[in-house]
């Protein structure tokens, strides 16, 4: 583009729709208008009035050099900082991966059996989407770990932006975990090691720790399982999140640890999303 001159809002859009759509970059229109709205600091319904409205050259420079990085594989929500999850906004960066839509399957099963359930424990938390989604929505004493020092502290920074109270913990799964919670949910890496080279490059961009699952991608679940019956109270629940194609082994290793009431449920897009059991 051209940075010596200003230029119609119209036209830096239309410029930069064709420019990702040159590179194949998918969603194009809409990354393209979001990334506009972002530089802009304008919603919506204002671009759709100030379209013949005029950018400055700095403006267009930033935009475009934004532009570049998604071309590269660089997530939007990691140029924008931004992410919304489960009717909230969060703040996203390299150091975390981005929550999505389907885990708000997992927040929502929690919130409806967390009615008298007090004492909540979320690991592998990364940005605290699900931690922070049901301090907002129920009553319960949280506590919230990853592995990930830098993760924690993005997690502590959304906590303060949503005024929630939950103890966050360092740690490798449940290394530093003490005491015993009604339950322990979990979105934990569930993508087989080498799976991840094949997966689109805004994925691969993602933080590596959260999405290698190990060779079979049930590393975690094994540990999960294995682990959480000493950290569960009598008739306790463990939640986790899971891949499309591993609810009968997720269920499987729930049932070899003794978990009983097991059931499996779909996301939006009708797939198997979360997996979540009772302990004795």
């Amino acid at each position: 583009m051209c940075y010596n001159r200003n230029m119609k809002i119209r036209e830096v859009l239309k410029n930069g729709i064709a420019k990702l759509n040159e590179y194949d970059v998918e969603e194009a229109d809409w990354k393209a208008k979001l990334l506009l709205l972002y530089e802009l600091e304008i919603s919506k319904e204002q671009l759709a009035m100030q379209q013949d409205n005029e950018m400055n050259s700095q403006k267009i420079k930033k935009f475009d050099k934004h532009m570049e990085e998604l071309i590269q594989g660089k997530p939007l929500q990691y140029i924008t900082n931004s992410q919304g999850f489960y009717g909230l906004d969060f703040y996203v960066d390299e150091n975390v991966l981005i929550p999505q839509p389907d885990t708000e399957i997992l927040v929502e099963e929690i919130v409806n059996i967390s009615k008298n359930k007090k004492k909540i424990l979320d690991i592998c938390t990364g940005s605290g989407a699900i931690a922070i989604a049901i301090a907002k929505n129920t009553d319960s004493e949280i506590q919230a770990s990853d592995i990930s020092w830098e993760a924690l502290e993005i997690a502590k920074k959304n906590a303060i932006n949503h005024d929630v109270k939950i103890e966050w913990i360092q740690s490798d799964l449940f290394e530093n975990i003490e005491g015993k919670f009604d339950v322990i949910v979990s979105n934990p890496p569930y993508i087989e090691t080498k799976t991840i080279s094949t997966l689109s490059p805004e994925v691969k961009n993602e933080p590596f720790l959260a999405l290698d699952g190990g060779e079979d991608g049930l590393e975690f679940y094994r540990v999960l399982t294995q682990e959480a019956k000493r950290y569960l109270v009598s008739g306790g629940i463990l939640a986790v999140e899971i891949g499309y194609n591993q609810k009968e082994k997720v269920m499987q290793l729930f049932e070899k640890a003794g978990f009983c009431e097991i059931y499996a449920k779909k996301d939006w897009g009708k797939q198997d999303r979360i997996v979540v059991g009772k302990w004795r």
